[in-house]
């Protein structure tokens, strides 16, 4: 039986297909329309999920939609009855796509699944799910637990922001809910926005740039905006928010609270906005570790699954695995919208069709390498028709040559195998660099990425070498658990590197693996494991045979603002329009040098013009 879950219409628009049980693709529209959190139909993304299950929609059994529109238009309804008449402006905006769209979903659907149908409507069975199910169904049943609490915490789906589920084999019972206008996912959406960062994309920046400063606002914010219980349970003070009754998320009242206007997007960056991020950073770890302690007594469980948009947030996630709340925490990798395409097919396999479960021993998640792949043929076909000029080398030949790039300093595109599902990169398609690096940080965020100098990057590490290096002892197969490079791999500061500030913090190496070394020696971890990818696996151990560490810095192929490469096209563009130095797709290797130098010109143009 095959089952086709769908997220769409918000933002970060996915497709995943299950058989009998078994996830077999996912992925995301904007990888293959090139548009970040691309909220369309995913046409593209379906299109792959069918190819890679071999079918047709005529051999879909059921489409299952991971919302209730109608239920998310009663919130807007009754959220503007209750403000009338404050938020007739937004209310207004609103109107006209629901009347015209997102009102007649279900019938929007089956005529876009009847245009990949080759048919003007669809009549197979079409469900729908609630947003916070499908978060917790995406939480829990690909998880290696036969019996978890389940906490989803995002910005809001139908009404739910916050939910605490149970589940025992193939059963998931939601037993308590936070709702909407109070939620921490918009809290924390609101720093977002008055630091000067973009919401629903800016999030990471947050949490990347808070260890530069100190959490000088959180009494402040526990004292007005929050009022947060013991339990973890919570309500917001609407006074200083405008999200449900304007068009920006703060109001007036949250500026003067903290004596000032919203940074301007871009605009340099100070120590008050580095002070605000650590602030709601440690606000919310406090309501994530009272909402997984209350989790805990009321299940009774010992392992916890995590989902929704707060649940990347991987800093809080490794307080809470220190914590010991819990003995073990598995989070979804696709825990944004994305994954609800995932959690709505499976909550219809285990929960509408109550079909059995039988837990993997890691997950069933495939390491999160569910989306396309390109065999050689292929990408030498594409690579000729790029213009490319590369080398096909041999396994062994190609590690080498991957490995002496690296001990050269040189950032390194490398694709092999399926693309992953979610935010992270994995080893599938991302770009590498030497750790022991104290320029790589730097270099790689301005000359190759194109972002904020003060974004970290993320290590990956051989599972079987984490524990040399960092204080974890676990598998973070999903760059979603931060933890602390040990103490004997760190460096002795000096006096005067010990009383920096803020920014000046950065370019003082903190390790032996300074790349990957945040500023209060936390890592955000990847531990990389042989079974899920073999490759990438043996590339750490090349390089650890060679300089005698076994950790690469690991961050997403892709330039700020667009989505992570999908294709061999996609990374020859991105390579040839930043300044990486070697590519690597399949058993093919590219040096820049060897590139023709008008192709050089006319990528790094095209990059300047978008």
């Amino acid at each position: 039986m095959r089952i086709l879950g769908i997220s769409a219409f918000y933002h970060d628009s996915a497709a995943a297909m299950i058989e009998d049980g078994r996830i077999v693709a996912a992925a995301q529209e904007e990888r293959f329309t090139r548009k970040k959190h691309d909220p369309g139909f995913p046409a593209n993304a379906i299109d792959y999920c069918l190819a890679a299950a071999e079918c047709d929609m005529a051999q879909v059994d059921h489409v299952v939609f991971y919302d209730k529109p109608f239920l998310k238009f009663e919130r807007l309804l009754e959220t503007y009855l209750a403000t009338a008449p404050k938020g007739f402006r937004s209310f207004r905006m609103a109107m006209p796509l629901w009347i015209k769209e997102k009102l007649f979903q279900k019938k929007l659907l089956r005529q876009q699944l009847g245009k990949l149908a080759g048919s003007k409507h669809w009549s197979g069975s079409l469900l729908f799910t609630e947003h916070h199910l499908a978060h917790a169904a995406s939480a829990f049943f690909p998880s290696p637990y036969a019996s978890a609490a389940v906490l989803t915490m995002d910005g809001v789906g139908e009404w739910c922001t916050t939910s605490l589920g149970h589940g025992r084999g193939n059963t998931l019972d939601i037993l308590k809910e936070i709702r909407f206008p109070h939620s921490l996912g918009l809290l924390y959406s609101a720093f977002t926005y008055y630091t000067g960062f973009k919401v629903n994309s800016g999030e990471y920046k947050v949490m990347g740039l808070a260890p530069y400063g100190r959490p000088l606002f959180v009494k402040k914010i526990l004292d007005n905006l929050i009022d947060l219980r013991e339990d973890g349970s919570f309500r917001l003070d609407q006074r200083y928010f405008n999200y449900c009754t304007g068009l920006t998320m703060t109001s007036p009242a949250f500026h003067q609270l903290f004596g000032a206007e919203p940074r301007k997007p871009e605009s340099p960056l100070t120590q008050r906005e580095m002070d605000l991020a650590a602030s709601i950073q440690a606000v919310t770890e406090e309501v994530v570790m009272r909402l997984a302690r209350f989790a805990r007594r009321e299940t009774g469980e010992r392992h916890l699954c995590l989902a929704g948009g707060v649940a990347l947030n991987c800093v809080a996630n490794g307080k809470l695995l220190k914590e010991r709340v819990f003995d073990d925490i598995w989070i979804q990798p696709a825990a944004g919208d994305a994954g609800g395409a995932v959690g709505a097919a499976l909550a219809a396999w285990h929960g509408y069709l109550a079909n059995d479960r039988a837990p993997n021993e890691r997950d069933a998640m495939a390491g999160a390498y569910l989306g396309p792949a390109y065999d050689q043929a292929d990408i030498e076909k594409r690579l000729r028709a790029a213009g490319a000029i590369y080398t096909v080398l041999g396994d062994d030949a190609l590690i080498a040559a991957t490995v002496d790039a690296l001990v050269e300093e040189k950032a390194v595109g490398w694709m092999q195998g399926r693309m992953e599902f979610g935010p992270r990169a994995l080893g599938a398609r991302s770009i590498l660099g030497d750790p022991r690096s104290p320029t790589m940080q730097k270099t790689l965020n301005l000359k190759v990425k194109y972002r904020e100098s003060f974004r970290p990057f993320a290590p990956s590490v051989r599972r079987e070498d984490v524990a040399e290096w960092f204080d974890i002892d676990t598998d973070s197969p999903y760059m979603l658990l931060v933890g602390d490079v040990l103490d004997r791999r760190r460096l002795h500061q000096s006096p005067d590197e010990g009383i920096l500030f803020g920014i000046d913090r950065l370019n003082v190496p903190r390790s032996e693996i300074p790349a990957v070394t945040h500023v209060d020696y936390s890592a955000r971890v990847q531990t990389v494991h042989r079974d899920t990818n073999p490759r990438y696996w043996e590339l750490l151990t090349a390089f650890k045979e060679t300089t005698g560490c076994p950790v690469l810095v690991n961050t997403s192929f892709n330039v700020r603002g667009e989505p992570i490469v999908c294709t061999p096209e996609d990374a020859f563009r991105c390579f040839m329009g930043t300044e990486i130095e070697c590519l690597v797709i399949g058993n093919c290797f590219l040096r820049k040098e060897d590139q023709p130098a008008n192709l050089k010109q006319d990528y790094k143009e095209s990059f300047e013009l978008d």
